[in-house]
């Protein structure tokens, strides 16, 4: 089976190789760019507050990752409306949240939530304070 390279250099360049027993993409390496996340709110209990007109696929990715990455916060989306994901989806905001295990909310933060007991943000197993107005 013959090699397809990407482009005609790489073409030339595996020319150049030959006989070398260069491997052309037979590894495969991962690597991860450090992102950070600002929060819309957060209630004095540490409840965090998303709020979102619209809830794109990257919104979505990214609140996976953090979830995935940071599982012990306690991140909650308010919602204008209940849209589907995107124009052709059967799939509605409130769906995908509870699928992922996310609570929400539409138009307003509800008042529970504001009364539920304090729990303390934790990050990367380093417990984080909210800076002083």
């Amino acid at each position: 089976m013959a090699i397809r390279y990407r482009s005609k250099f790489e073409e030339e360049i595996a020319k150049k190789l030959r006989g070398s027993r260069a491997r052309y993409e037979k590894l495969i390496i991962p690597f991860y760019k450090i992102h950070t996340y600002k929060p819309d709110w957060v209630l004095p209990n540490g409840i965090i507050i998303e709020g979102k007109g619209r809830f794109t696929s990257y919104d979505r990715a990214k609140h996976l990752l953090i979830k995935e990455q940071q599982p012990s916060l306690d991140i909650r989306f308010v919602f204008k409306y209940d849209n589907k994901l995107h124009k052709t989806s059967k799939t509605r905001y409130s769906e995908w949240c509870k699928r992922h295990d996310f609570k929400y909310s539409f138009t307003e933060v509800p008042k529970e939530w504001i009364r539920e007991k304090k729990k303390s943000i934790t990050v990367s197993d380093v417990e984080v304070s909210l800076k002083k107005d």
